[in-house]
Parts: C-alpha cells; structure tokens; sequence
C-alpha cells in the first residue's frame, strides 16, 4: 500500500521559495533516504513529508497516522524556549529549566518505554539533568527518544548521526535496522553518502529544492547524474585558493619559545556534578591537536576554557599566549589570537545578521558587527562568499538559510582573520559530503601557510584533516574520565 503519493506538487517553503516533487511513492514500511547539498531542500523535503509546507499545486496524499520529525531546526527551538523561560536573574539560585525526562515526556509516552529506551542510548543517568546542560550529542540523543516513545507510523530523521560519538552511532543505527526489520516506515534525511544504511533500499537526491531521482538505491547510485555531480565538485575543489588575511590587521606577536596554551590540574564543575577533574594539557607552537571523547565528556567545556569564555577559567591554573589567567589581560586579548566555530556558538547566532556580517563579524571577534569595516574587509567578506558560492544571499537573513549553508558561515568567519589558533569543535556536522571536502580543503591550505595551529574535535575519524599532530583523548573511568595526550606516528 503507498502510504506518500506525490506526483507534480510545488509546495510552499517561504513567500519567495518552493520545493517541488514531481514524483514519489512512499510505501509502508520502506527506509528511504534523501541525500542533498547543503541549501538544496532536504529540510523543506522532511517538512513536506511531514504535512508542514502548504501544498501549491499538484497532488499529495498522505496515508500515515502519527508522523514524527527530529532535526536540528527542532533542536534550536527548545534551546531557545529554555533559553527564554531561563528565571535564574529573577532567583537566588540557577534556574534548572526542563530536565531531559520531561523533554523525552512531552507530547505523552509512558515511564516503562521511557526507561528502556533511555537505558538502549546511554542516557539513563541524564534524565534528570536540565535539558540546557546537556552536550550536542546528548540533546540529540533525548530528541530520538521523545520521537521513539511516541511510536509514530512514519519516522523522520535529519541528519540523525550528526553530533553522535562511535559508540552512539552504532547503537543508533542498529536501533534503526530493528525498527524496519519491524516494519517501522522511517525516512532519513542526510549530507553523507556513506551513511546511507545498508537497510535503506530506496534513495532520492535533492538538488536546488527539487527532488529529482528517486526510487530504488542501486538504481540511483548507477545515475550518470550523481556521477557527474561528484566529478563536478572533485573539480571546482581542486582549484580553490583562499583569500588573504587582513593586511590591516594589528595584533600582539607571540612568543614562539612559550606554550600557546598550558594547563594545570584544571577542574571545572556544575553543581555537584565534575566535568573536568585534574586535566593537564600543553599546546606549543607548531603543534595540531584532535581532541576526542564520548559526548558530555568536557571537550566543549575545555575549548570554552581556550577561548576565554568558561568562568571558572579564573580558578584554575591556566595560561593562554603568554599570560596567566586573571592576571589583568582583557577577553579580547585572547580572543584576537582566536577563531572559533561550534554548534552552540550558531545556536546563539540570533542577532540580525546577513551573511555579509556574519563574515566580518570574524574580524572583530563579535557577534555581529557594531562599527564600520573598512574597504579592505569588505571586499575580503565578498571573497570569502564567492567561495562559499553565497554571493546571491549576501544581504538574505541568516536564520534564513540552511543549517549547513550557516555553518559554512561561522567556518568561513572563524578563518576570515587567519588567527594564530583555529578552534573547530564538530565543524563538519550538518555539511554534505561535497563541502565537508571543501572544508577540509580550507583547513589544509590555511594551516600549510604556517600561521594557523588547530584544535579540532570530531566523532569522525575521517573527518580530521591531514596536518594533526597530536591528540588528546577524554577516556571513560569509572564516573569520570581520563586524559591521555600523545604525539601521533609520522609527525
């Protein structure tokens, strides 16, 4: 029975932009996955699937009952919600905000399905934790739960493995493979070819928001289309060059005998829970540093430690460039040596902002721009846009466009200034295939200049550029971890 049948339907995505599908069935049962570039209408895709864009012509019929979505879209909005309903200035005490079981609860779902589904992705002990608290990996985690406890007819994920560690990604795709062995009708909406599971026998591929080939895997895979699309970015990737820093630029030289950054027994905690206990780390110039561990494991907290921004930096004996701190340097003097990208720093992106600001914000180390960039910056901003083939949305909304196309963004600004360290936490997350390529291409070319050391954190072994040199890994112990750092073979 085809529970989707879609033939010539235009629906719409905003008053100015519109997906179209000239042909899909969609039957009980089936795993289908979609597979796009960043901007080409994956998301709208899953909302039409979802019955959430208004249909403008043509014809669309859905069968399915209960249909559920999880996305990152998702994921903003309830960070934003806690955000807004965050009392704690109006208190005496933290506001906790909603715990991730009442998260998990909301829309109905009973306790007994609630434990075991908690207990299959690793997050029993984080039901009672606020929601706010938690690490990316972990609030994706909650969301596929919250979907599952629902038991809906149709099962709609975007981009389910991003932000999820090695272990939570195997568990997640055996997970799904039992769902369909069951006869679950789930759809997955991804940037990574090689993610497409072996169970999912039907594929369509979305190109600037229409949804062109689809039907069965092999069929599509073989299409001279799809390999004509990925010569196609094998070569406009070959010829990339990046645009020059700021030639304008002032910043304090540092000392190439002197630890870029130097940690001491560092502890960081929240409440009673310890994220980071007795941590020791050195980063000298020259050196390219993958920091790896199990999501909530503290990495996102001792990259906030790096760039100034964690409170309790002041308590602990930390020295970043040359100063210790709290010893009268100012914020800024780290953060100009700094870039910096992460999917909390494009969750709390909400100024207006167009993509043009976004970029040139990344020279004045803001979100946002507040005084007048000179000529020189503008026309660098116009080149970082011609690469990243956004110059027809320089002057849109940021909250406008893709989750990856601002992603590419905040990369984009976080090397605009070609900065001494580039801090990169899950940078790729959200992207294709084809520009986690040209990203990584970026990274080569802008380290190979040997102005730019790294810091870059990634589930995804394939994801870390060629130039690290060393590693630090979180390792489980007990209820905490350890901390293992190590120069890597061949370096």
């Amino acid at each position: 029975m085809t529970a989707i049948r879609i033939r010539d339907a235009r629906f719409a995505i905003s008053e100015r932009h519109r997906l179209t599908i000239r042909h899909l069935d969609l039957e009980a049962g089936q795993c289908w996955s979609f597979v796009g570039a960043n901007g080409s209408g994956k998301t709208a895709l899953a909302r039409a699937l979802a019955g959430e864009l208004r249909l403008l012509e043509g014809e669309a019929d859905n069968g399915f009952g209960r249909i559920e979505w999880v996305s990152f879209e998702q994921l903003q909005q309830l960070a934003d919600r806690e955000r807004e309903e965050d009392e704690s200035d109006l208190l005496d005490y933290e506001d906790q905000g909603h715990s991730a079981r009442q998260i998990i609860l909301e829309g109905g779902g009973g306790e007994a399905r609630l434990a075991a589904l908690a207990e299959r992705f690793g997050i029993t002990g984080l039901l009672d934790r606020g929601f706010k608290y938690l690490s990316t990996g972990e609030t994706r985690k909650v969301l596929l739960c919250r979907a599952l406890l629902r038991e809906p007819a149709l099962l709609i994920l975007d981009e389910p493995f991003d932000g999820l560690d090695v272990t939570a990604h195997a568990g997640l795709m055996r997970l799904l493979e039992e769902l369909v062995a069951a006869g679950q009708s789930l759809v997955l909406i991804l940037n990574r070819f090689e993610e497409i599971p072996d169970f999912a026998d039907r594929l369509g591929l979305v190109a600037e928001c229409e949804l062109g080939l689809a039907g069965p895997r092999d069929e599509v895979v073989a299409s001279a289309e799809l390999l004509q699309l990925t010569h196609l970015a094998a070569m406009e990737q070959a010829g990339q060059r990046l645009p020059p820093a700021d030639p304008d630029a002032v910043r304090r030289a540092l000392d190439d005998r002197e630890p870029r950054i130097l940690m001491r027994d560092i502890k960081v905690s929240y409440g009673d829970k310890r994220i980071l206990d007795g941590l020791n780390w050195q980063v000298n110039p020259g050196e390219h540093w993958q920091i790896v561990g199990p999501n909530g494991a503290g990495k996102s907290t001792l990259l906030s430690l790096v760039t100034g921004d964690h409170p309790q930096g002041y308590s602990n004996d930390l020295t970043l460039f040359g100063r210790r701190r709290g010893s009268g340097e100012s914020i800024w003097d780290i953060k100009q040596h700094i870039g910096y990208v992460s999917t909390s720093m494009q969750q709390d992106y909400r100024v207006t902002a167009t993509p043009r600001s976004v970029i040139l914000s990344g020279f004045f180390d803001s979100i946002g721009v507040y005084q007048q960039p000179g000529d020189r910056q503008l026309a660098l901003a116009g080149q970082w846009l011609a690469l990243l083939g956004l110059e027809r949305l320089a002057n849109e909304p940021f909250r406008n466009l893709s989750y990856g196309q601002q992603r590419l963004l905040l990369i984009a600004r976080a090397m605009v200034k070609h900065p001494p360290i580039l801090i990169l936490d899950e940078p790729l997350q959200g992207l294709d295939t084809f520009n986690r390529h040209w990203v990584k291409r970026w990274i080569d070319l802008l380290v190979a200049e040997g102005g730019t050391q790294l810091l870059f954190v990634s589930h995804h072994q394939e994801d870390a550029p060629a130039c690290i040199s060393h590693r630090l890994s979180f390792i489980p112990e007990g209820e905490g971890h350890i901390y293992r750092s190590e120069a890597l073979q061949g370096t």
